[in-house]
C-alpha cells in the first residue's frame, strides 16, 4: 500500500535544501549556456518554446520531379527563401517551411502548385517562381498551372512564350477574342512582347497575311526627312526595340526573310496615313506618344479580317507640354465600345529584373508625393 505524505526522514528543512540545490543547478546551467552562446554556440530550441509557429511540412511522391522542383544546387529553394523571407529545410523527398504568416503559406502553396508542372516535365525557372509568388500574393486562389501552361507561341530552339501573370493571361485572351485591344501599364509588363507573340502565332497559322509593327518617332518629331541616310537608316533607331523583341522570338535569318518578303513590316506611325490594312495583325507600340489626331488616324486604318493591339505607358509621355496623349484620350472615350478591350497592367505584372518592379514603385510613390505636395522622402 502506498501512503501519502513525505518520505521518512524528509522534513521541511530537507525540502528547502532540495529546492536550494535545484535552484543552484539551474543557475549553473544558465551560466554555462550563456558562455556557450557568447562563444558562438547554437542551441536548438523547440519553436513552440519561443512562441513560434510550427513548420509547414510537405512531402512529394516522385523523387525525380521533386529534385527538378528543388533545382540544381537547390537554387529554386534558395530563391523562394530569399523572395519570401522563409527558411526551407529539405530532407529526402519532403520539405519543412519555417517563417511568418502569410509568407510560409505562400511558399507552401507555391511548392504544391509548381510540383505538378515539374512532374509533367515543365522546366522550373527562377522567373516562374517570381511570377508564382506574385500570382499567389495577389490572388491566393490563383492556379499557377493555368497561367504558365498557356503557350502563346513556340519557335524551334526557343523557350515557349507563356503569360506570367493573371493580367497577362487576360491580355492574351482579350487579343484572341477582340479586334482592338489596348494594353496600358508600366515598362516590363510584357505588353508589346505578348502582342508580338500573338501576332507571330497568327502568322504561322495563316490567320493573318502580314504583321505590321508601328511606333511614333516622337524624338524626331515625325520629320524624318531631315535625318541623314535612306528610309531604313532614318527610322531604324526608333524601331530597334521592336526588332529586338522579334529576334528574341525567331532566328535572325528567318526574321530577315519575313521582313524582306513583306510578311513583317516595321514602320513609323506617320507611314500609316492613307492606308487600309486588310488581313493584318497591327501593333502600335509607345502609343502614349501619339497625339489624339494620330491615334484616330491609326485606329481608322483597320480593314477587314484585321486585328490591332495598342500598347503604351501613360506615365512616360514624351509629347510637348500641353499636348494631350492620344492613348489617354482613347482610354477615356473608347472604353464602352463593344469589340474593344482595355487591359490595365500594374507593377505586379513586371517580368524584367526584380529591381525594375521596385524602381517603378519608387517612382510612382515619388509622383504621388509630388502631386500631394509631400516631400519625396517620407
Amino acid at each position: 500500500m502506498i501512503s501519502g505524505g513525505m518520505p521518512r526522514g524528509m522534513g521541511k528543512s530537507s525540502t528547502y535544501l532540495c529546492r536550494e540545490s535545484l535552484d543552484s543547478r539551474i543557475r549553473v546551467a544558465e551560466q554555462m549556456l550563456g558562455r556557450f552562446r557568447a562563444q558562438g554556440g547554437y542551441v536548438k530550441i523547440n519553436p513552440l518554446e519561443r512562441g513560434e509557429r510550427l513548420p509547414r511540412r510537405v512531402s512529394f511522391d516522385n523523387i525525380g520531379a521533386f529534385q527538378a522542383l528543388v533545382g540544381e544546387l537547390s537554387k529554386n529553394i534558395k530563391h523562394i527563401e530569399s523572395t519570401l523571407g522563409v527558411n526551407i529545410s529539405v530532407k529526402g523527398n519532403s520539405v519543412a517551411i519555417y517563417g511568418e504568416s502569410p509568407n510560409d503559406e505562400i511558399a507552401e502553396r507555391l511548392l504544391k502548385q509548381l510540383y505538378p508542372l515539374a512532374r509533367d516535365g515543365y522546366p522550373i525557372h527562377l522567373v516562374d517562381i517570381d511570377q508564382g509568388v506574385r500570382l499567389l500574393t495577389g490572388s491566393p486562389d490563383a492556379k499557377i498551372k493555368d497561367v504558365l501552361r498557356e503557350t502563346v507561341f513556340t519557335s524551334p530552339g526557343r523557350k515557349p512564350i507563356t503569360p506570367k501573370s493573371l493580367t497577362q493571361k487576360l491580355y492574351v485572351q482579350a487579343i484572341a477574342t477582340h479586334d482592338i485591344v489596348f494594353g496600358i501599364g508600366p515598362a516590363g509588363t510584357g505588353k508589346t512582347y505578348l502582342a508580338m507573340a500573338m501576332a507571330m502565332a497568327a502568322l504561322s497559322k495563316k490567320a493573318c497575311r502580314r504583321i505590321i509593327l508601328a511606333r511614333p518617332a516622337v524624338e524626331a518629331g515625325e520629320r524624318l526627312g531631315f535625318l541623314p541616310g535612306d528610309l531604313y537608316e532614318k527610322v531604324n533607331p526608333y524601331l530597334r526595340p521592336l526588332y529586338d523583341a522579334l529576334h528574341d522570338m525567331i532566328e535572325l535569318e528567318k526574321a530577315g526573310r519575313l521582313i524582306e518578303r513583306g510578311d513583317i513590316e516595321v514602320a513609323p506611325l506617320a507611314f500609316m496615313r492613307g492606308r487600309t490594312l486588310n488581313d493584318s495583325f497591327v501593333i502600335l507600340d509607345e502609343a502614349q506618344n501619339t497625339t489624339p489626331e494620330q491615334m484616330k488616324m491609326f485606329l481608322t486604318r483597320l480593314g477587314y479580317s484585321s486585328k490591332a493591339v495598342i500598347t503604351g505607358d501613360i506615365t512616360q509621355i514624351d509629347l510637348p507640354e500641353g499636348t494631350k496623349s492620344g492613348l489617354v484620350q482613347a482610354r477615356e472615350i473608347l472604353s464602352d465600345i463593344e469589340g474593344i478591350a482595355i487591359i490595365m497592367f500594374t507593377d505586379q505584372d513586371v517580368v524584367r529584373h526584380p529591381l525594375v518592379q521596385r524602381i517603378i514603385r519608387a517612382y510612382e510613390k515619388a509622383e504621388r508625393n509630388r502631386e500631394s505636395g509631400s516631400p519625396i522622402r517620407s
